[in-house]
């Protein structure tokens, strides 16, 4: 018997139904036994949200400072797990505030440690960077990263930023003005997931991971768009400035770090509609003088290596 657990942390649904449907085929196997397991903070985080929410999340979000957690349940600790999935979400580039949380707790290290563990992310299209994060807190859990599926909105940048905004403030995933595409995962790659769970079981039951990511990434379970890694490099950077600065002006004024919400609001709305623009056009004029180093990145990415 196979003991698998899925850990995940869903605000809108979506992930929970990713991976409803990427364990199918390991639920069906009568020898498994899959446990899932939402993570819950202490203070929940109501969806849809409202702008003034959303906003205040950013600080916290990017520098990874932990909020409490509800604990595990001990009937879910006291078991030794054969392999572990993990879910997650993006939260300004970095892992959703629970997630995040859970991993930095001894919740995570008790179950983490000497254990494989798979990571699957539901995000918009900027997740490359928040995966280090993760690998990295993985490695402070010694844990066993063997696998890692990406599942993302696969419309043009732009267009989804307009259908996440409608999905997020909104609570419906549905087309905007009836023009827009849906929001979000498709319900396609959400239904197709199982294809997925099937190539995990089969190496679970071999007893050896070690071409599980290649098998998977030749399935298609993470597909890298390299203009995406300049983004969010450059994200990175300019949001480790905003957020160290909000999160220090706050730690003195509730109503300074409002203020400075704002000033980030207008600048993040700037950045999305016209300096994102610009550094498409200087990835293009710069592709051809980079290609050996895009090529080299794009195989890194998509593997479970930590450099």
């Amino acid at each position: 018997m196979k003991n698998i657990l899925v850990l995940y942390y869903s605000q809108s649904g979506q992930l929970g139904e990713i991976l409803t449907n990427l364990t199918k085929p390991l639920e069906l196997d009568e020898n498994c036994s899959l446990t899932l397991q939402q993570i819950h903070p202490e203070d929940s985080y109501p969806f849809p949200w409202n702008k003034k929410d959303f906003l205040q999340v950013f600080p916290e979000s990017y520098l990874q400072i932990a909020k409490p957690n509800i604990p595990i349940p001990e009937e879910v600790k006291s078991k030794k797990y054969d392999l572990i999935i993990l879910g997650y979400t993006v939260w300004y580039l970095s892992p959703s505030i629970p997630m995040n949380s859970f991993l930095k707790g001894n919740d995570a290290k008790v179950l983490l440690k000497d254990t494989p563990v798979i990571t699957v992310n539901g995000s918009r299209n900027m997740w490359i960077l928040t995966q280090e994060k993760v690998k990295r807190l993985l490695v402070d859990c010694k844990a066993e990263l063997v696998g890692n599926i990406a599942f993302v909105d696969r419309h043009w940048n732009h267009i989804s930023v307009i259908t996440i905004v409608h999905w997020m403030m909104g609570g419906k995933k549905t087309k905007y003005l009836g023009v827009f595409p849906k929001p979000g995962v498709s319900d396609e790659d959400i239904n197709g997931a199982g294809k997925f769970g099937t190539i995990i079981k089969k190496h679970l039951f071999q007893k050896n991971f070690e071409q599980l990511q290649e098998e998977l990434v030749e399935e298609g379970a993470v597909t890298i768009k390299p203009f995406l890694i300049r983004s969010d490099k450059s994200g990175n950077h300019i949001f480790s400035k905003w957020s160290a600065h909000i999160y220090k002006v706050g730690l003195k004024s509730q109503k300074r770090r409002a203020k400075w919400l704002n000033f980030f609001q207008y600048y993040l709305q700037f950045a999305i509609w016209v300096f994102v623009p610009i550094v498409f056009i200087i990835f293009l004029l710069t592709y051809l003088p980079f290609y050996a180093r895009i090529k080299k990145d794009i195989k890194y990415y998509q593997s479970t290596r930590l450099r």
